[in-house]
């Protein structure tokens, strides 16, 4: 199965271009041009990354990693910004952001970081599969009487 990503960017041409360059990639890409439309889309849908610009109009980066962690808490988000503050990198990691990178970013580093977050996150969801069928088995059954 490919790896799901969002790429959330006011910056419509650097949304495009980063979608065509992971396309090529073979990764599934979904784009979004504010935090209000990606916050629709990852309640529709079940990615595994999502690529976050930090500066936005309306809904910012900080507020839109938030309630993705609220609505989806296993997906791993990437914060991307091209005028990072110490403050924000801290908040945005606090918040449960996976890493942040400045743009524009290397590809290579990009894709580590994508790769990075697809296992992490598909690592917590074997977990969480694990520990459910452990309390399938070890839960008492009952015993129809008949």
């Amino acid at each position: 199965m490919k790896t799901r990503i969002l790429i959330v960017d006011d910056e419509k041409e650097f949304t495009e271009s980063m979608a065509e360059r992971l396309t090529i990639r073979d990764y599934d890409v979904t784009t979004a041009l504010s935090g209000e439309d990606a916050l629709k889309k990852v309640k529709g849908y079940n990615f595994d990354v999502v690529i976050l610009d930090v500066k936005m109009p309306g809904i910012d980066g900080i507020e839109t990693l938030r309630e993705i962690k609220r609505i989806k808490p296993l997906t791993e988000v990437i914060m991307l910004t091209g005028n990072a503050t110490m403050e924000t990198a801290i908040e945005g990691m606090q918040l449960g952001a996976l890493d942040y990178l400045m743009k524009p970013c290397n590809n290579e580093a990009l894709v580590s970081k994508i790769n990075r977050g697809y296992q992490r996150k598909a690592e917590q969801e074997e977990l969480i599969r694990a520990a459910k069928v452990s309390d399938i088995i070890s839960s008492p059954r009952s015993v129809l009487k008949e």
